[in-house]
């Protein structure tokens, strides 16, 4: 079972500290969300600058909201920076679901997952290195894994699942395991409808905060903060997992419903969490 660490939004200044920690641990993955009309770091120029800190651990968009974006140059800069990373870039991609992001951007929310199937689908064939078009040639760099860097879907409705065999590497679940198994198995489904080759990638994620009251605390502000557009904040506050014993039975249970990776979500800003989370490893 490989374990990523999900990064905390609130300092951006504080990244490089939990990088290099992470990087120096048994740690597989560094993970960073992506909002526009919030106070968090841009996740492709902050991961860069946190590739360019580290030596061997992935860093992964957890999840990027492709519709926003233009489509070349989100292939240009995904190529880019999987290319100069030799290969460490995990494109997970999602739909998000805040209208104000979408107003921001000029883009349309009721047909955003249309938009990103368009998108996946040119963006493959530029990572192939074909053309853009009719009288557009193609858009490099060629990424330094065939086909373009590794894609993960999040999402939970059954076009975000079958998005996965159509156009993904494996799917990303930010659900307990009571109810990632049920969305593993759809996922799986669609692969052999599909008729995908090998088993597609399976990456679970957790919110955790691991230490004193006063970081467990501050992890519980952030989220609430975070999710108050949902309704549920409370409820998914109460799900944060806080203790050594709730985290390992979460990757337990991960591991018996066959996920690959699991990712350790963190709120809260003390970078001493990392070696925190190593101990209990």
């Amino acid at each position: 079972m490989n374990i990523g660490i999900g990064l905390p939004i609130g300092d951006p200044t504080t990244l490089l500290t939990w990088a290099r920690h992470a990087d120096a641990g048994p740690f597989s993955t560094l993970g960073l969300l992506d909002r526009l009309v919030y106070d968090n770091p841009e996740p492709l120029v902050a991961l860069s600058v946190l590739a360019g800190a580290t030596s061997r651990i992935r860093v992964q968009t957890e999840v990027l909201l492709a519709p926003l974006r233009d489509t070349a140059l989100l292939a240009k800069q995904a190529a880019t920076l999987d290319r100069m990373t030799g290969g460490r870039l995990v494109l997970g991609l999602g739909i998000g679901g805040r209208d104000d992001d979408h107003r921001a951007t000029g883009t349309d929310p009721r047909t955003r997952g249309r938009r990103l199937d368009e998108q996946m689908e040119v963006m493959r064939r530029l990572w192939s290195g074909e053309p853009y078009g009719e009288g557009v040639g193609p858009i490099g760099p060629t990424p330094a894994r065939p086909g373009g860097p590794e894609v993960l879907f999040g999402g939970f409705k059954p076009a975000a699942l079958e998005r996965v065999a159509r156009w993904g590497d494996g799917f990303l679940a930010a659900a307990p395991p009571s109810w990632a198994g049920g969305l593993f198995d759809t996922v799986r489904g669609f692969w052999q409808q599909y008729g995908r080759d090998g088993e597609p990638r399976l990456v679970a994620q957790v919110n955790v905060a691991l230490g004193p009251q006063d970081v467990i605390d501050d992890a519980r502000t952030a989220m609430h903060a975070y999710y108050t557009f949902t309704g549920m904040a409370d409820r998914m506050v109460a799900g944060m997992l806080t203790t050594p014993a709730e985290i390992q039975e979460a990757i337990t249970a991960f591991t018996d419903l066959g996920a690959d990776e699991v990712m350790l979500y963190c709120y809260g800003l003390d970078p001493a969490q990392v070696d925190r989370l190593a101990d209990i490893l």
